[in-house]
Protein backbone atom coordinates (compact mmCIF):
# COMPACT_ATOMS: atom_id res chain seq x y z
CA UNK A 1 0.00 0.00 0.00
CA UNK A 2 2.84 2.38 0.81
CA UNK A 3 4.49 1.70 -2.55
CA UNK A 4 1.21 2.22 -4.41
CA UNK A 5 0.52 5.45 -2.49
CA UNK A 6 3.98 6.83 -3.24
CA UNK A 7 3.72 5.90 -6.92
CA UNK A 8 0.26 7.46 -7.31
CA UNK A 9 1.38 10.59 -5.46
CA UNK A 10 4.49 10.88 -7.63
CA UNK A 11 2.41 10.69 -10.82
CA UNK A 12 -0.06 13.28 -9.51
CA UNK A 13 2.79 15.55 -8.40
CA UNK A 14 4.49 15.32 -11.81
CA UNK A 15 1.26 16.23 -13.60
CA UNK A 16 0.58 19.14 -11.24
CA UNK A 17 4.12 20.52 -10.95
CA UNK A 18 5.56 20.07 -14.43
CA UNK A 19 2.44 20.91 -16.45
CA UNK A 20 2.34 24.49 -17.88
CA UNK A 21 -0.96 25.27 -16.19
CA UNK A 22 -0.48 28.95 -15.45
CA UNK A 23 0.97 32.07 -17.08
CA UNK A 24 4.04 33.68 -15.55
CA UNK A 25 3.51 35.45 -12.24
CA UNK A 26 3.92 39.21 -12.59
CA UNK A 27 2.56 40.52 -9.28
CA UNK A 28 3.07 40.04 -5.56
CA UNK A 29 -0.57 39.00 -5.24
CA UNK A 30 -0.13 36.27 -7.84
CA UNK A 31 2.69 34.77 -5.77
CA UNK A 32 0.49 34.68 -2.66
CA UNK A 33 -2.35 33.05 -4.57
CA UNK A 34 0.09 30.44 -5.87
CA UNK A 35 1.01 29.54 -2.28
CA UNK A 36 -2.64 28.77 -1.47
CA UNK A 37 -2.95 26.82 -4.71
CA UNK A 38 0.05 24.61 -3.90
CA UNK A 39 -1.11 24.05 -0.30
CA UNK A 40 -4.46 22.85 -1.63
CA UNK A 41 -2.86 20.83 -4.42
CA UNK A 42 -0.42 19.17 -2.00
CA UNK A 43 -3.30 18.11 0.25
CA UNK A 44 -5.21 16.76 -2.76
CA UNK A 45 -2.17 14.79 -3.97
CA UNK A 46 -1.72 13.18 -0.54
CA UNK A 47 -5.41 12.21 -0.37
CA UNK A 48 -5.28 10.94 -3.96
CA UNK A 49 -2.31 8.70 -3.14
CA UNK A 50 -4.00 7.32 -0.01
CA UNK A 51 -7.35 6.65 -1.69
CA UNK A 52 -5.72 5.09 -4.77
CA UNK A 53 -3.61 2.74 -2.66
CA UNK A 54 -6.63 1.67 -0.62
CA UNK A 55 -8.71 1.04 -3.73
CA UNK A 56 -6.06 -0.98 -5.56
CA UNK A 57 -5.15 -2.96 -2.45
CA UNK A 58 -8.81 -3.74 -1.78
CA UNK A 59 -9.39 -4.83 -5.40
CA UNK A 60 -6.49 -7.26 -5.07
CA UNK A 61 -6.87 -8.42 -1.46
CA UNK A 62 -10.62 -8.78 -1.19
CA UNK A 63 -11.49 -9.90 -4.71
CA UNK A 64 -13.90 -12.84 -5.01
CA UNK A 65 -12.12 -16.11 -5.86
CA UNK A 66 -13.38 -18.26 -8.74
CA UNK A 67 -16.55 -20.22 -7.80
CA UNK A 68 -16.82 -18.34 -4.48
CA UNK A 69 -20.49 -17.39 -4.14
CA UNK A 70 -20.47 -16.84 -0.38
CA UNK A 71 -21.47 -13.54 1.21
CA UNK A 72 -18.91 -11.16 2.62
CA UNK A 73 -18.36 -10.83 6.34
CA UNK A 74 -20.81 -8.49 8.12
CA UNK A 75 -19.04 -5.27 9.02
CA UNK A 76 -20.60 -2.67 11.30
CA UNK A 77 -17.94 0.04 11.08
CA UNK A 78 -14.99 1.11 13.18
CA UNK A 79 -15.54 4.00 15.58
CA UNK A 80 -11.87 4.92 15.87
CA UNK A 81 -11.40 4.98 12.11
CA UNK A 82 -14.51 7.12 11.63
CA UNK A 83 -13.19 9.63 14.17
CA UNK A 84 -9.87 9.87 12.33
CA UNK A 85 -11.37 10.28 8.89
CA UNK A 86 -13.60 13.04 10.23
CA UNK A 87 -10.91 14.83 12.25
CA UNK A 88 -8.18 14.82 9.58
CA UNK A 89 -10.30 16.35 6.78
CA UNK A 90 -11.52 18.96 9.26
CA UNK A 91 -7.94 19.96 10.01
CA UNK A 92 -7.04 20.04 6.29
CA UNK A 93 -10.05 22.16 5.33
CA UNK A 94 -9.22 24.53 8.22
CA UNK A 95 -5.64 24.87 6.93
CA UNK A 96 -6.95 25.79 3.45
CA UNK A 97 -9.48 28.25 4.91
CA UNK A 98 -6.93 29.99 7.14
CA UNK A 99 -4.28 30.30 4.41
CA UNK A 100 -6.92 31.61 1.98
CA UNK A 101 -8.16 34.18 4.50
CA UNK A 102 -4.62 35.41 5.18
CA UNK A 103 -3.83 35.81 1.46
CA UNK A 104 -7.18 37.49 0.79
CA UNK A 105 -6.53 40.00 3.57
CA UNK A 106 -3.01 40.71 2.30
CA UNK A 107 -4.17 41.08 -1.31
CA UNK A 108 -6.87 43.59 -0.32
CA UNK A 109 -4.42 45.81 1.59
CA UNK A 110 -4.20 49.09 -0.33
CA UNK A 111 -1.76 50.84 2.02
CA UNK A 112 0.39 53.28 0.02
CA UNK A 113 -1.35 52.36 -3.22
CA UNK A 114 -1.65 54.62 -6.25
CA UNK A 115 -5.25 54.91 -7.49
CA UNK A 116 -6.20 54.18 -11.10
CA UNK A 117 -9.82 54.54 -12.23
CA UNK A 118 -10.72 51.80 -14.70
CA UNK A 119 -13.79 52.23 -16.93
CA UNK A 120 -15.23 49.52 -19.12
CA UNK A 121 -17.55 50.24 -22.01
CA UNK A 122 -18.61 48.51 -25.18
CA UNK A 123 -15.98 47.59 -26.25
CA UNK A 124 -12.89 49.20 -24.71
CA UNK A 125 -11.05 49.91 -21.47
CA UNK A 126 -9.91 53.35 -20.34
CA UNK A 127 -7.62 54.19 -17.42
CA UNK A 128 -7.54 57.48 -15.51
CA UNK A 129 -4.84 58.48 -13.03
CA UNK A 130 -6.49 61.00 -10.66
CA UNK A 131 -3.26 61.54 -8.73
CA UNK A 132 -1.47 62.49 -11.97
CA UNK A 133 -3.67 65.45 -12.97
CA UNK A 134 -6.34 63.16 -14.38
CA UNK A 135 -4.09 61.64 -17.04
CA UNK A 136 -6.08 59.23 -19.25
CA UNK A 137 -4.83 56.27 -21.27
CA UNK A 138 -6.28 53.31 -23.16
CA UNK A 139 -3.55 51.02 -21.85
CA UNK A 140 -2.69 50.47 -18.21
CA UNK A 141 0.79 51.75 -17.29
CA UNK A 142 2.10 50.67 -13.88
CA UNK A 143 5.40 51.39 -12.11
CA UNK A 144 7.36 48.39 -10.91
CA UNK A 145 6.85 47.39 -7.23
CA UNK A 146 4.24 50.13 -6.67
CA UNK A 147 0.94 48.97 -5.09
CA UNK A 148 -1.95 50.13 -7.26
CA UNK A 149 -5.64 50.25 -6.36
CA UNK A 150 -7.82 49.80 -9.41
CA UNK A 151 -11.27 51.37 -8.95
CA UNK A 152 -13.52 49.77 -11.55
CA UNK A 153 -16.85 50.82 -13.00
CA UNK A 154 -18.73 50.43 -16.29
CA UNK A 155 -20.69 52.84 -18.49
CA UNK A 156 -23.16 50.39 -20.01
CA UNK A 157 -23.16 46.68 -19.11
CA UNK A 158 -21.17 44.42 -16.79
CA UNK A 159 -17.56 43.90 -17.85
CA UNK A 160 -14.85 41.94 -16.06
CA UNK A 161 -11.22 43.07 -15.77
CA UNK A 162 -8.59 40.32 -15.93
CA UNK A 163 -4.85 40.19 -16.45
CA UNK A 164 -3.82 36.51 -16.34
CA UNK A 165 -0.29 37.28 -15.15
CA UNK A 166 -1.67 39.19 -12.15
CA UNK A 167 -3.87 36.18 -11.18
CA UNK A 168 -6.83 38.35 -10.17
CA UNK A 169 -10.13 39.26 -11.77
CA UNK A 170 -12.85 41.76 -10.83
CA UNK A 171 -16.17 42.80 -12.36
CA UNK A 172 -16.83 46.36 -13.54
CA UNK A 173 -20.50 47.06 -12.83
CA UNK A 174 -22.64 50.03 -13.97
CA UNK A 175 -23.75 52.27 -11.11
CA UNK A 176 -21.21 50.99 -8.56
CA UNK A 177 -17.47 50.71 -8.00
CA UNK A 178 -15.38 47.66 -7.25
CA UNK A 179 -11.72 47.53 -6.28
CA UNK A 180 -8.68 45.42 -7.05
CA UNK A 181 -5.17 45.84 -5.60
CA UNK A 182 -2.17 44.92 -7.73
CA UNK A 183 1.55 45.19 -6.98
CA UNK A 184 3.40 44.41 -10.23
CA UNK A 185 6.85 42.95 -9.69
CA UNK A 186 7.97 42.03 -13.20
CA UNK A 187 8.58 44.39 -16.12
CA UNK A 188 6.67 43.43 -19.25
CA UNK A 189 3.51 43.78 -21.31
CA UNK A 190 0.48 41.70 -20.38
CA UNK A 191 -3.00 41.41 -21.95
CA UNK A 192 -6.03 43.05 -20.34
CA UNK A 193 -9.06 40.91 -21.11
CA UNK A 194 -12.79 41.30 -20.55
CA UNK A 195 -14.09 37.97 -19.23
CA UNK A 196 -17.77 38.88 -19.01
CA UNK A 197 -19.82 38.45 -22.19
CA UNK A 198 -20.67 42.10 -22.83
CA UNK A 199 -22.05 42.17 -26.36
CA UNK A 200 -21.17 41.51 -29.96
CA UNK A 201 -17.72 43.07 -29.66
CA UNK A 202 -16.77 41.22 -26.47
CA UNK A 203 -13.95 39.29 -28.15
CA UNK A 204 -12.29 42.53 -29.26
CA UNK A 205 -12.37 44.18 -25.83
CA UNK A 206 -8.64 44.00 -25.25
CA UNK A 207 -5.95 46.31 -23.94
CA UNK A 208 -2.49 45.99 -22.40
CA UNK A 209 -1.01 46.34 -18.94
CA UNK A 210 2.54 47.64 -19.25
CA UNK A 211 4.77 47.36 -16.18
CA UNK A 212 7.61 49.90 -16.38
CA UNK A 213 10.58 50.83 -14.27
CA UNK A 214 9.96 53.88 -12.12
CA UNK A 215 12.14 56.03 -14.41
CA UNK A 216 10.29 54.88 -17.55
CA UNK A 217 6.91 55.39 -15.88
CA UNK A 218 7.82 58.93 -14.79
CA UNK A 219 9.03 59.68 -18.33
CA UNK A 220 5.74 58.42 -19.78
CA UNK A 221 3.74 60.57 -17.34
CA UNK A 222 5.83 63.61 -18.22
CA UNK A 223 5.32 63.07 -21.95
CA UNK A 224 1.54 62.63 -21.63
CA UNK A 225 1.14 65.64 -19.37
CA UNK A 226 3.24 67.75 -21.74
CA UNK A 227 1.08 66.71 -24.67
CA UNK A 228 -2.07 67.58 -22.73
CA UNK A 229 -0.67 71.02 -21.84
CA UNK A 230 -0.09 71.67 -25.54
CA UNK A 231 -3.66 70.76 -26.41
CA UNK A 232 -2.90 67.19 -27.40
CA UNK A 233 -5.72 65.89 -25.21
CA UNK A 234 -8.21 67.66 -27.51
CA UNK A 235 -6.62 66.35 -30.72
CA UNK A 236 -8.65 64.02 -32.87
CA UNK A 237 -6.05 61.26 -32.70
CA UNK A 238 -5.95 61.38 -28.89
CA UNK A 239 -9.75 61.32 -28.70
CA UNK A 240 -9.89 58.37 -31.10
CA UNK A 241 -7.36 56.48 -28.98
CA UNK A 242 -8.54 57.45 -25.50
CA UNK A 243 -12.19 56.65 -26.23
CA UNK A 244 -11.36 53.17 -27.51
CA UNK A 245 -12.67 53.80 -31.05
CA UNK A 246 -9.92 51.62 -32.48
CA UNK A 247 -11.28 48.52 -30.74
CA UNK A 248 -14.24 48.49 -33.16
CA UNK A 249 -13.08 50.57 -36.16
CA UNK A 250 -9.89 50.33 -38.18
CA UNK A 251 -8.47 53.40 -39.88
CA UNK A 252 -8.54 51.64 -43.25
CA UNK A 253 -11.18 49.39 -44.82
CA UNK A 254 -10.56 46.43 -42.50
CA UNK A 255 -13.78 45.14 -40.93
CA UNK A 256 -13.84 44.76 -37.15
CA UNK A 257 -16.98 44.99 -34.99
CA UNK A 258 -17.86 48.03 -37.08
CA UNK A 259 -16.87 49.08 -40.60
CA UNK A 260 -13.42 50.40 -41.36
CA UNK A 261 -13.21 54.18 -41.48
CA UNK A 262 -11.71 53.99 -44.95
CA UNK A 263 -15.28 53.39 -46.18
CA UNK A 264 -16.66 56.51 -44.46
CA UNK A 265 -17.21 58.53 -47.65
CA UNK A 266 -18.99 55.66 -49.38
CA UNK A 267 -21.20 55.09 -46.31
CA UNK A 268 -22.16 58.79 -46.27
CA UNK A 269 -23.20 58.52 -49.92
CA UNK A 270 -25.38 55.51 -49.14
CA UNK A 271 -26.96 57.44 -46.28
CA UNK A 272 -27.58 60.40 -48.59
CA UNK A 273 -25.81 62.95 -46.40
CA UNK A 274 -22.70 65.13 -46.63
CA UNK A 275 -19.77 63.20 -45.22
CA UNK A 276 -19.01 65.68 -42.40
CA UNK A 277 -22.64 65.77 -41.24
CA UNK A 278 -22.87 62.00 -41.52
CA UNK A 279 -19.67 61.51 -39.48
CA UNK A 280 -20.81 63.83 -36.71
CA UNK A 281 -24.25 62.18 -36.54
CA UNK A 282 -22.72 58.69 -36.48
CA UNK A 283 -20.69 59.61 -33.39
CA UNK A 284 -23.46 61.13 -31.28
CA UNK A 285 -26.41 59.11 -32.70
CA UNK A 286 -24.89 55.83 -33.87
CA UNK A 287 -28.25 54.17 -34.50
CA UNK A 288 -29.36 56.87 -36.99
CA UNK A 289 -27.79 54.87 -39.81
CA UNK A 290 -26.58 51.25 -39.59
CA UNK A 291 -24.19 50.12 -42.27
CA UNK A 292 -25.53 46.94 -43.96
CA UNK A 293 -23.86 43.80 -42.70
CA UNK A 294 -22.92 45.26 -39.31
CA UNK A 295 -24.68 45.09 -35.91
CA UNK A 296 -26.18 48.05 -34.06
CA UNK A 297 -23.49 47.71 -31.40
CA UNK A 298 -22.02 51.20 -30.95
CA UNK A 299 -22.93 52.73 -27.55
CA UNK A 300 -24.65 56.11 -27.22
CA UNK A 301 -21.84 57.33 -24.99
CA UNK A 302 -20.19 60.02 -27.09
CA UNK A 303 -22.85 62.72 -27.05
CA UNK A 304 -21.03 64.10 -24.02
CA UNK A 305 -18.07 65.25 -26.09
CA UNK A 306 -17.67 69.00 -26.19
CA UNK A 307 -18.11 70.85 -29.49
CA UNK A 308 -14.34 71.35 -29.65
CA UNK A 309 -13.67 67.66 -29.07
CA UNK A 310 -16.32 66.60 -31.56
CA UNK A 311 -14.90 68.93 -34.21
CA UNK A 312 -11.40 67.59 -33.64
CA UNK A 313 -12.54 63.97 -33.80
CA UNK A 314 -14.62 64.49 -36.95
CA UNK A 315 -11.71 66.25 -38.66
CA UNK A 316 -9.36 63.43 -37.73
CA UNK A 317 -11.74 60.80 -39.11
CA UNK A 318 -12.29 62.72 -42.34
CA UNK A 319 -8.56 63.10 -42.88
CA UNK A 320 -8.19 59.37 -42.31
CA UNK A 321 -11.01 58.63 -44.77
CA UNK A 322 -9.36 60.79 -47.42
Amino acid sequence: MVVIALAASAVAFAVAFFGPWFPEQASVEAGRIAVVFWITTGICIAIFGLVTSMLLYSVWKFRARPDDDSDGLPIHGHTGLEIWWTAIPTVLVTVIAISSAIVLSQNEDATGAMTVNVTGEQFAWSFEYPELDGLVSTDLRLPLDQPVKLVLTAKDVIHSFWVPEFSQKQDAVPGMTTELVITPNKIGEYPVICTELCGLGHATMRSEAKVLSRADFDAWVSDRQGAAAEGGAASGEALFTDNGCGSCHSLDETKLVGPGLGTLTAAAERAGKPVEEFTRESIVQPDAYIEPGFPNAMPNAYGGLSDEQLDALVQYLLEGAE
